[in-house]
C-alpha cells in the first residue's frame, strides 16, 4: 500500500509537471530529500527515479522556460569550481581510487544541481515553493519521528525513521541538525507564505512541524541537536521585540521540559561536560587530530572516503564514586577507518587545504549576503520587506546547518545546497526588483514590458 502511495504522488507530480516544467525541479527535491525509492519494496527501488527526474527538469527548463531573468552568479561559478576540483581530486588524487568514485556518484549531482537550480528561481512564487517542498518533504520524516518519539521516548541508534537505514537525512545527528536548521524557514511561511496564505490552519500545522523539530534531537539522542537548538534560541533574540520577556520564557520551558524529557537522553547529553569518558567524543577528536597530520604531509587532500586509512590510539577516561571518594580509570582504545565527523574535516581531509577553504569562502559569501539583504530591506513599509525577511531566515538555518555540520560529515548533503540556491535566487531576485523599481521611477512608473509569463 505505501508503495502504490508513494507511486500515485510521483505519477500526480510528473503529470502536473507536463503543464508547468518547474514542478520537475520540485520533484526532483522531493526525490532528494525523502529518498522514495528507498521506502519501497518492490517498484520504485527498480527504476531511477532521481535521473528522470532531474532530466525532465532540465529539459523542460531547457525547451520551455523563459530565461531573460536567469543569472549565472559568482557562488554559483564558486560550487563549479568546487564541483571540477572535487573531479580532479576523485580520478587523480584518490587514495582509495573505488571508494572514492562511490561518494562521487552522489555528490557530483548535488553539486551540478545546485549550479542548475537558481537560474529556474526567477520569481518570489519559484523561491517560496522551492522553500516549501523542502519543508514539507523534510515533514515527512520529522513527524514520523516526532510521533515516535512521543510514544517511545527514542534512544541513540534506536529511533527508526521509517527506514532502516543510516544515511542521508535518515542518520540520527544528520536529522538532528536539519530538522533544527529548518525552523527559522517554517516561522517565515507561517508570517510570509503565499501559497499557503497565513491562517489559523497554517499557524497550526506549522507550530506542530517545529515541535516535532525539536523532538527529532530528543528521540534520536544526538548531541548537535541540542547544539543547534540552543544556537537557534539565541539566533531568535535578533528579531524579537521583547528580549528579557523572551529570555524569560525559555528559562521557564527549560525548567518544565527537563523533567520530562527520557533519561537516556539526558544520560546522553551529560557526556557533553564529560566527553573525556565518552568513545564517540574521544573518537572524534582522535580523527580530527589524524586529519591535521594528514594534511601537513598530503595538502591537497587523499580524495573522498580518505579517512579509511586512518588508525587511531587514545585514552578514555572514567570517574567512578563520589566528589569525596572517586577512582580515575582510564583505557587505551585502538580503532581503523572512523569517518570524519565533522564537515570541516571531511573537506580537509578529502579536499585538502584549497578544497576547504573553497568551501568554506561559499558558505560565508551567503551568510555575509543574506546579512546584507536583511538589513537593506528592514522596513516594514518596505514592499521588498518579506524579502529581507527570508533572508534572515536562510542565514539563521544556514548557521544551525554550519554548527550541525562540526560535529557531523555533511559538507556534500544535497539540503546544504539547495538552501544555498534558494539564497541565491532570493539575491538575484532582489537585485532585480530593486533595480526595476529605480528604472520605472525614473520612467515615471510606465511598465517595462508586459508580463506573459505564467507564475510557474
Amino acid at each position: 500500500m505505501r508503495d502504490l502511495f508513494l507511486i500515485g504522488f510521483l505519477f500526480s507530480l510528473f503529470a502536473m509537471g507536463l503543464r508547468r516544467p518547474f514542478l520537475m525541479v520540485l520533484a526532483y527535491i522531493y526525490i532528494d530529500i525523502v529518498s522514495p525509492q528507498r521506502l519501497t519494496y518492490y517498484l520504485l527501488n527498480t527504476v531511477p527515479i532521481s535521473l528522470i527526474a532531474v532530466v525532465a527538469a532540465l529539459g523542460g527548463w531547457a525547451l520551455t522556460d523563459d530565461k531573460r531573468d536567469s543569472r549565472f552568479t559568482a557562488r554559483q561559478g564558486a560550487i563549479l569550481l568546487l564541483l571540477i576540483y572535487c573531479a580532479i581530486t576523485t580520478y587523480f588524487g584518490a587514495d582509495f581510487p573505488v571508494e572514492a568514485r562511490d561518494k562521487w556518484d552522489w555528490v557530483w549531482k548535488a553539486l551540478a544541481f545546485a549550479v542548475f537550480l537558481p537560474l529556474t528561481l526567477r520569481t518570489r512564487l519559484r523561491v517560496e515553493a522551492l522553500l516549501l517542498f523542502m519543508i514539507l518533504s523534510l515533514s515527512s520524516i520529522v513527524i514520523v519521528g516526532g510521533i515516535k518519539t512521543l510514544f517511545s521516548g527514542g534512544g541513540y541508534g534506536e529511533l527508526n525513521l521509517m527506514v532502516v537505514n543510516n544515511t542521508g537525512l535518515y542518520e540520527g545527528s544528520i536529522i538532528s541538525a536539519v530538522a533544527v536548521a529548518a525552523i527559522p524557514v517554517i516561522l517565515w511561511l507561517m508570517k510570509h507564505g503565499t501559497i499557503f496564505p497565513p491562517d489559523w490552519r497554517v499557524r497550526a500545522f506549522g507550530l506542530g512541524l517545529i515541535f516535532a523539530c525539536l523532538l527529532i534531537p530528543v528521540g534520536t539522542s544526538a548531541r548537535t541537536g541540542l547544539l543547534c537548538i540552543g544556537l537557534l534560541a539565541v539566533l531568535m533574540l535578533r528579531d524579537v521585540k521583547r528580549r528579557l520577556l523572551y529570555i524569560g520564557a525559555l528559562v521557564v520551558a527549560g525548567m518544565a521540559v527537563v523533567p520530562l524529557l527520557p533519561a537516556s537522553y539526558t544520560e546522553r547529553m551529560n557526556t557533553i561536560r564529560t566527553y573525556q569518558g565518552d568513545e564517540s567524543a574521544s573518537t572524534r577528536l582522535a580523527v580530527w587530530k589524524w586529519t591535521l597530520d594528514y594534511v601537513s604531509s598530503n595538502p591537497f587532500g587523499g580524495g573522498f572516503n580518505a579517512y579509511l586509512q586512518n588508525s587511531l590510539r587514545y585514552d578514555i577516561t572514567t570517574v567512578r564514586g563520589s566528589a569525596h571518594d572517586s577512582k580515575v580509570e582510564q583505557k587505551v582504545t585502538t580503532d581503523r577507518a572512523r569517518a570524519y565527523h565533522s564537515s570541516y574535516f571531511e573537506m580537509l581531509g578529502e579536499q585538502g587545504w584549497p578544497g576547504l577553504f573553497l568551501w568554506l569562502g561559499i558558505n560565508i559569501a551567503g551568510l555575509l549576503r543574506m546579512e546584507s539583504l536583511r538589513r537593506r530591506y528592514r522596513k516594514a513599509d518596505d514592499p521588498l520587506h518579506w524579502g529581507g525577511q527570508l533572508a534572515g531566515a536562510l542565514q539563521h538555518a544556514h548557521l544551525i546547518y554550519l554548527l550541525g555540520g562540526a560535529f557531523v560529515g555533511i559538507a556534500f548533503n544535497p539540503f546544504l545546497y539547495q538552501l544555498m540556491a534558494a539564497q541565491i535566487g532570493l539575491d538575484t531576485y532582489l537585485a532585480r526588483r530593486t533595480r526595476e523599481g529605480r528604472q520605472k521611477a525614473v520612467l515615471g512608473n510606465r511598465p517595462l514590458r508586459p508580463s506573459t509569463v505564467p507564475p510557474l
